[in-house]
């Protein structure tokens, strides 16, 4: 580990063990530092696409200014895009770049985009969607569209100056048409999760300058990209326009339990009814989702640089998340809730344990300053890694060893700039870190947080006929709204919001005779809490 320029960025508070955050023996036995490291004159960029080969980055698209201003006109603009394809060598501290002028107009309009949805298998990178100016259409859209790229041929193009217009190939379909989502594959099959399509200028008010449609989907397909059009197929949508209603979040890779890989959904925006985060994370596997809203995570909502661990000895899945924005923070051992959910400075761990329980804790590290939204974590490949690039934990000797990088992101000078119109205040970040982990016998303390559901939901009778009776403790005056959806993706009923008094609550639901036989119940409790059961008529 490097000696010189190390900074190692420690929370200087011991948290006691007599305070009324649950605390003990921790389950990550290792101090996570950030190292600081310097390419010259690379630009801060946020929002883009990466892939690796042989330890040379290949960057593509994002921004180069910081948070979008308010105004539709300032909001977005194509004069901050990314128009240069970076390839870095950190190690050697050197990039190159080429323009993507030199592409076809529809390929070089989406690879300036932001937020698209990107996954490497193998030597290709593959892009879908993405938000941006097209100077084609003449306006802000969602690119419908999928691209696929030939990374160690534009790699070594860009170094040598040569032509880059033959390693891209693309394919145009409204399926595509997605931003703020995120692509993976798993077993042959891509996964193309969440998201919405954005077209026309950004304003926070819902003024008529844009249209936004949630995709509420998890969309599967295959992809053959061996002609001179990438093909795909075998396309599935699986929609829920309550649990799968996210954008802008971390999609996990997963080791679950049973040795089953998968993904798991934390946080993003934003709820049917609020505009705040989902606090609740929704497992995926090949066999399906399943929403767990028995658990809230509350210190990370928005997309960060997120790295995931699995050790196999102990069948721990971890996950580390780094700044980014949260609704909740801590000041010292007070966890403080604030609905601007603001640029924060938090490092905290996800960890699932053998028997599939969730545990959220804060690490006693900080990033530097409120950074980390929008930036990506950039795995170390000479480590042992799944196909997934989780980190192998338990085959790694070494005491002290770098997991990856951090590039990127939005700093800011301020917790929340954007409703005070302050975006001036933040800037897309040229810093790499490298992150570093060093084993330590007993772990390091940690603050733990109760992230279980206080309330409880029960129906009767399930299966049913015609109505449910459902009922529900508080423990605590709660408002409460509920939502009745179906297995096609829309929303049957959504009743108004109600206050109820602490204690054991009734209501009869009426499921609709001609809509199918499989129904889905949710009661959201303070615009936090979520309880949902299936009902299945008789």
């Amino acid at each position: 580990m490097k000696k010189i320029k190390q900074i190692v960025f420690v929370l200087g508070i011991l948290f006691s063990l007599l305070s009324a955050n649950l605390q003990g023996q921790n389950s990550f036995q290792y101090e996570l530092s950030l190292v600081p490291v310097s390419v010259p004159n690379l630009p801060g960029l946020h929002s883009y696409a990466h892939a690796q080969h042989n330890g040379l980055w290949l960057i593509v698209g994002g921004r180069k200014d910081g948070l979008h201003p308010r105004q539709p006109f300032n909001a977005f603009p194509a004069s901050q895009n990314n128009t240069d394809i970076y390839v870095v060598d950190v190690a050697n501290a050197q990039y190159w770049s080429a323009s993507v002028s030199q592409l076809p107009a529809d390929i070089a309009e989406q690879m300036q985009s932001t937020n698209m949805n990107f996954w490497q298998d193998e030597d290709t990178l593959y892009i879908i969607g993405g938000y941006g100016f097209s100077a084609t259409a003449n306006t802000h859209i969602t690119y419908p569209q999928l691209t696929t790229i030939h990374v160690s041929g534009l790699i070594q193009a860009v170094q040598t100056s040569q032509p880059i217009g033959s390693f891209f190939k693309k394919a145009n379909d409204s399926v595509f048409a997605v931003t703020g989502g995120h692509l993976k594959k798993l077993n042959g099959t891509f996964y193309l999760v969440g998201g919405h399509r954005f077209d026309g200028q950004y304003n926070p008010m819902g003024h008529a300058t844009y249209t936004q449609v949630y995709t509420n989907e998890i969309r599967k397909f295959s992809i053959d990209n061996s002609g001179n059009t990438p093909v795909f197929s075998n396309y599935v949508a699986i929609a829920d326009p309550v649990h799968l209603r996210r954008r802008d979040f971390n999609l996990l890779p997963q080791i679950f339990p049973n040795g089953q890989p998968g993904f798991t959904i934390s946080s993003g925006v934003f709820q049917l009814n609020a505009d705040l985060p989902f606090l609740y994370p929704v497992d995926i596997t090949e066999s399906g989702y399943n929403p767990i809203t028995s658990f809230n995570q509350y210190l990370s909502n928005y997309h960060s640089a997120v790295a995931c661990l699995y050790d196999s000895v102990n069948n721990q899945m971890h996950s580390l998340f780094f700044g980014g924005m949260s609704q909740y923070y801590y000041q010292g051992e007070t966890m403080v809730q604030d609905n601007l959910v603001p640029f924060v400075k938090t490092i905290s761990r996800l960890t699932r344990d053998t028997a599939g329980n969730l545990s959220e804790y804060q690490m006693p590290v900080e990033m530097p300053s409120l950074k980390g939204a929008s930036a990506e974590f950039i795995p170390n490949q000479n480590l042992p890694l799944y196909p997934s690039e989780i980190i192998k934990l338990s085959a790694i000797s070494q005491n002290q060893f770098m997991i990856g990088h951090i590039y990127g992101g939005i700093q800011s000078s301020a917790m929340n700039p954007f409703s005070s119109n302050q975006t001036s205040l933040t800037a897309a970040d040229p810093t790499i870190y490298e992150v570093w982990l060093t084993a330590i016998p007993l772990g390091m303390e940690e603050i733990e947080i109760d992230g279980q559901n206080p309330f409880v939901l029960t129906v009767f009778p399930n299966p049913f006929r015609n109505h449910v009776e459902a009922t529900f403790s508080a423990p605590y005056a709660a408002q409460m709204r509920y939502i009745i959806s179906n297995v096609s993706g829309q929303i049957i009923h959504s009743s108004k919001e109600k206050i109820y008094s602490a204690g054991e609550h009734s209501f009869k639901a009426e499921l609709p005779k001609n809509d199918g036989n499989t129904f889905f119940l949710t009661l959201i409790f303070d615009n936090k809490f979520y309880c949902t059961e299936k009902l299945i008529r008789e």
